[in-house]
């Protein structure tokens, strides 16, 4: 446990008036002066007599001697700092092969058949197969073309017109009610119908389901931004091989998946990712449609795709419920009115969105209002039926009679007399078959028929393919007795003849999904046991031995003390005292480069791929192999069992808060509400940290703790203000993050945060580093003019977006302007904070001033070191702040409070820490953690992936640029967590002075309690999320959580590693420079 030590000269509170010094007689001092030169000159000549040194000989040598041991010190130290990065180097290399090992089995993909359908060689034989292009392939065609019109985000309540009589508007009411009318009033010319989207709901996966008509599986999520080209059989393909002609227009993802499909000439692609874009794409694809559908082009294509992403991005910018989002639903419906008076009798028209919107406009989870789109057909000659009269009326809203997303491919095939496409699942939707009069039965069995024979075509293939047996369920219920019963129909029964195709392709669909489902369980396992070795290393390298030591000594006195000892016993031995852990992580990680366990890995790898092994065991055995010899090592190095358990109340506290949140991840209603557990912690932590401090004997320190657990508390109940709720909270949950509950904007009130926190954060860091005066060197300047210049840039930035999003000075100054203004000034502001602000930091000296004061009684000349006590502390500060102002600018205002309040929380807690004695407790890194986790949510987010802030990364950014736009979104999304990480060496450094020993390894052992706290949490989130594999809320809760996890810990162990460690390096380097290296 460390202890005080007595307050120094240096470190008196304040230094003394200085006093008049007498009158001086200038003679007599330069009398005594002549004196004690000719004494010196005496005394060095009598010296040289003798054969010994002079004094000033002797005065070089020791300086001499005292440089040397400073070079030593410092070359022992940028040994251990290189060998304790290489250790976290190898702990994110083992995350990383752990969570890949897991998600490899958790989160599978579907295998891709590389089978293709013929024109000539239909699944089934048919009497109405024409087998031929110009008629049609497996069934006469309708149309010769098609138009197909993707509206973004078209959720299909948008489309369904609402009475003036109802109470509750919204914006996007009545907005786009032409499809709607059009089906209402002409059926047999237009059928519009909900279209439900299978999950995950992000563009790219909706755009593979509509083209093959396959399901998703969950990973491809992950591959939304990477836009691979689609290698299986689809409907552009199909045209292709036909040689139709594709031209397509709008959203360039089309061109990532499909790329030397479309026609160039006539083709034109518009950038997807800039939200804040609400009309280039659309006003491109209206533009240049309308020329393509005159007479004179219609040669030049065959399939015309136009995808406009207008309503989308204003979905993610403002809300479904909001003006904007009107004024696009209305330009909508005019651009489809005039595009339906340019069709002709032998084009068909399909306008439909890829999937819905939550109510803030979110998408990419599976709630109803994401996954229900809404889908329109159009056709000059009346070829659409009802086989109901009651269908002749429009669905009133998305439950009723719904077709799912991948019926469209059969459909969309067949009218225009291509192959479906072989890896099919969808069904022919039955309006555009059933005749005018919805009575041709006939028709409808023919293409269930047909379309069946396709789908069982190629579920034989996969099951062949995959080594899976066909049988699934109970006997009669299984696609293959279901098959067999439906082809037993007689073929002249028509309609039961089409109900029993019907019945088989539900079947299959619901096998296909459960299968896809399937998970790869010694994957998942061997993912889990790596990660759990992984955090038992983690926790053997925290855990403190006998020997282990770090007592904070602040007084200059006794460092000088100790230094003139240090250089005598060099003198003596003529070498350095060798550190205690000069060897612990080269011992650690040396082992991994051994000859012998070089040749078994090599012999081990080579077996594997001669046999062609999986390489996930392969990858397995080795990291266990790795782990067990770095186990072994830390084992041999003094740590056991016995020093893993809590022995104080803090520790215990620790333990309980990381074991408690991880245990809780079991049930989803723990996981709904995380974020009111984790303020639960940081209270309890709070009171405990009241009572601790009452206990404290010092009549000052003691009310200071008391006064900085009290202010813990209450921060941590301010910043619970800011909530974004997710949709199982509803509704005992308020959203205060944004203007509304169905709004992305920040409410004008709110523009007031980022300004308080420009007048009040500097003032307040400025508070704390004060009583100990270490507000001294580049603080004043950089804290108080930089830092302060950086926060009023951001509240001003943060105007600016506003006045956009409200059209204030929109007779003044256009939206690009704006915009162009906005942009450039948050450069400006990542610049100051990130590129300025890491270069004033590496190059920055101690924040220290020395000054020289006379004693009032002797006259007696006195040198104080302001900000000595503190001086390891008061400078790394200078990095957290500079990520806090990168981090304040990229979140909404109410972020950017919620941020500055975990600053202050963050400050309180160093003090805390230290007025408690509680530097090597475990206690310090799990709240920093936490208090990460808890701003994590904060800052308006919430453990899924619909509340991922996308229009954060064109804050800085025009378009989308790699690097740089991941980068925006990661600083965005774990802001917290970040800022949490790079404060983690504050524990050990604050309030420490230059000599102090041991930091390095203090500072690891944060490291590692604060990241084995989150390796933790992964852990904990990967076995539930294995375990509980056909829990209901799986896709929804747990898997969300899980991923949610893995990425945090990878970007934390990344940001430990990089800027964390670089910066005690650059701080240490720049204090030992001038008060000499301690060890």
């Amino acid at each position: 446990m460390p202890h005080r030590a007595p307050k120094s000269k240096a470190q008196a509170a304040s230094p003394p008036p200085a006093q008049p010094a007498p009158p001086l007689d200038y003679k007599a001092v330069a009398a005594q002066w002549a004196k004690a030169k000719r004494i010196q000159a005496a005394n060095d000549a009598e010296a040289k007599a003798l054969g010994q040194p002079t004094e000033r000989d002797a005065a070089k040598a020791l300086e001499l001697q005292r440089e040397q041991l400073n070079q030593l010190r410092q070359k022992s130290y940028e040994r251990r700092w290189w060998w304790t990065a290489a250790f976290w180097a190898w702990m994110l290399a083992t995350h990383a092969v752990g969570l890949w090992l897991f998600t490899s089995g958790f989160l599978l993909t579907r295998l891709v058949l590389e089978d293709t359908s013929s024109c000539t060689v239909p699944p089934i034989e048919s009497k109405l197969a024409p087998l031929s292009i110009g008629k049609g392939c497996w069934h006469p065609k309708t149309f010769d073309r098609a138009v197909v019109i993707v509206i973004d985000a078209l959720r299909y309540d948008f489309t369904v017109p609402q009475p003036e009589s109802t109470t509750k508007k919204h914006e996007f009411h009545n907005a786009f009610p032409f499809m709607h009318d059009t089906a209402l009033r002409s059926p047999r010319n237009a059928v519009l119908r909900p279209f439900i989207a299978d999950p995950p709901t992000t563009t790219l996966q909706r755009l593979k389901g509509l083209t093959t008509g396959t399901l998703p599986t969950f990973i491809d999520a992950g591959s939304n931004f990477a836009g691979s080209a689609i290698d299986e059989d689809n409907v552009l393909l199909q045209l292709r091989n036909a040689g139709k002609k594709i031209a397509h227009l709008g959203d360039d993802t089309w061109v990532s998946l499909f790329p030397g499909y479309f026609e160039s000439n006539i083709s034109k692609a518009y950038d997807s990712f800039n939200v804040y874009d609400l009309h280039t794409v659309d006003n491109g694809v209206m533009d240049n449609i309308f020329p393509l559908m005159e007479a004179k082009a219609r040669g030049q294509w065959d399939l015309l795709i136009g995808h406009c992403l207008g309503v989308d991005h204003a979905g993610h910018r403002y809300g479904p419920d909001h003006p904007a989002m009107n004024a696009k639903l209305r330009q909508m419906d005019d651009f489809i009115r005039r595009l339906t008076a340019t069709i002709d009798d032998k084009t068909l028209l399909v306008v439909m969105g890829d999937h819905g919107m939550d109510d803030r406009g979110d998408h990419g989870g599976e709630s109803d209002d994401e996954i229900e789109a809404a889908l329109w057909m159009y056709s000059k000659a009346p070829i659409f039926g009802r086989t109901s009269p009651t269908y002749a009326v429009p669905p009133a809203n998305a439950k009723i009679r719904p077709v799912n997303q991948i019926d469209l491919v059969p459909t969309l095939s067949l009218l225009l007399g291509i192959p479906i496409p072989f890896n099919n699942l969808g069904r022919p939707i039955e309006e555009a078959f059933s005749g005018p009069k919805g009575n041709d039965w006939a028709n409808l069995a023919a293409v269930s028929r047909m379309t069946s024979a396709g789908i069982e075509r190629y579920q034989a293939s996969y099951f062949k393919a995959r080594g899976i047996s066909p049988s699934s369920g109970s006997d009669a219920d299984s696609p293959a007795e279901l098959w067999t019963a439906a082809k037993k129909v007689p073929v002249s029964s028509h309609r039961e003849n089409y109900n029993a195709f019907t019945r088989f392709q539900e079947r299959t669909l619901r096998v296909c999904k459960d299968l896809w489902a399937r998970f790869d369980i010694p994957r998942i396992i061997s993912g889990v046991v790596v990660t759990a070795i992984g955090v038992l290393l983690l926790i053997f390298y925290a855990s403190r031995t006998e020997d282990d030591d770090f007592v904070v000594m602040n007084d200059v006195e006794l460092d000088y003390a100790e230094k003139k000892l240090e250089v005598l016993a060099f003198e003596s031995k003529g070498e350095a005292e060798p550190h205690a852990d000069q060897y612990y992580h080269r011992d650690m990680l040396r082992g991994l480069w051994d000859t012998r366990f070089l040749l078994i890995v090599g012999i081990l790898t080579a077996a594997a791929i001669y046999r062609h092994q999986p390489l996930d065991r392969l990858a397995t055995l080795i990291m266990l192999l790795v782990l067990t010899a770095v186990g072994s090592v830390i084992h041999s190095g003094g740590k056991t069992l016995a020093h893993l358990l809590p022995r104080t109340f803090w520790g215990w506290l620790a333990a309980i808060f990381t074991l408690s949140h991880s245990i809780g991840f079991a049930s989803n209603s723990y996981t709904i509400w995380e974020d009111r557990i984790l303020l639960f912690f940081t209270a309890t932590f709070g009171f405990a940290a009241i009572v601790s401090s009452l206990r404290i004997e010092n009549r000052v320190e003691r009310t200071m703790a008391v006064y900085h657990s009290v202010a813990f508390l209450l921060l941590g109940r301010l910043a619970s203000y800011s909530t974004l709720c997710r949709e199982e909270q509803m509704p005992y949950c308020i959203s205060t993050y944004y203007a509304s509950v169905k709004s992305t904007v920040s409410a004008p009130w709110q523009l007031i945060i980022p300004f308080a926190v420009f007048l009040a954060l500097p003032p307040l860091v400025k508070s704390f580093l004060t009583p100990t005066r270490s507000y001294q060197g580049l603080a004043p300047t950089w804290i108080g003019y930089v830092f302060r210049t950086s926060l009023f840039l951001s509240a001003l930035y943060w105007t600016i977006d506003a006045a956009n999003n409200g059209a204030w000075f929109a007779d003044k100054l256009s939206e690009s302007t704006l915009k162009a203004i906005g942009v450039y000034l948050a450069q400006m502001i990542l610049a100051l904070s990130l590129v300025a602000g890491t270069t004033a930091f590496i190059w920055a000296p101690p924040s220290v001033s020395i000054v020289s004061t006379t004693a009032p009684k002797t006259g007696q000349a006195r040198v104080a070191i302001l900000g000595y006590s503190n001086v390891l502390g008061s400078r790394y500060l200078l990095l957290p702040l500079n990520i806090l102002g990168a981090c304040l600018l990229l979140t909404k205002p109410m972020g950017a409070g919620a941020l500055a309040l975990m600053m202050w929380q963050v400050l309180s807690l160093l003090e805390i820490i230290d007025l408690n004695n509680l530097k090597t407790e475990t206690i310090g890194p799990i709240m920093l953690a936490i208090l990460g986790n808890l701003y994590y949510f904060k800052t308006g987010h919430q453990a899924v992936l619909s509340s991922i802030q996308w229009d954060s990364a064109f804050i800085p950014l025009f378009t989308v640029r790699y690097p740089w736009t991941p980068l925006v979104v990661i600083l965005n999304t774990f802001a917290g967590p970040i800022l949490a990480a790079v404060s983690v060496p504050l524990l050990s450094m604050w309030k420490v002075g230059p000599k102090q020993k041991g930091v390095l390894e203090t500072v690891g052992r944060s490291m590692a309690v604060f990241v084995a706290y989150y390796a933790v949490e992964a852990l904990a989130t990967m076995s539930w999320a294995g375990w509980l594999r056909r829990h209901l809320m799986l896709y929804r809760v747990f898997s969300p959580r899980f991923m949610m996890a893995g990425v945090l810990l990878l970007v934390l162990d990344l940001v430990l590693l990089l800027v964390t460690l670089t910066g005690v390096r650059c701080n240490t380097l720049s204090v030992s420079d001038v008060f000499g290296w301690a060890d």
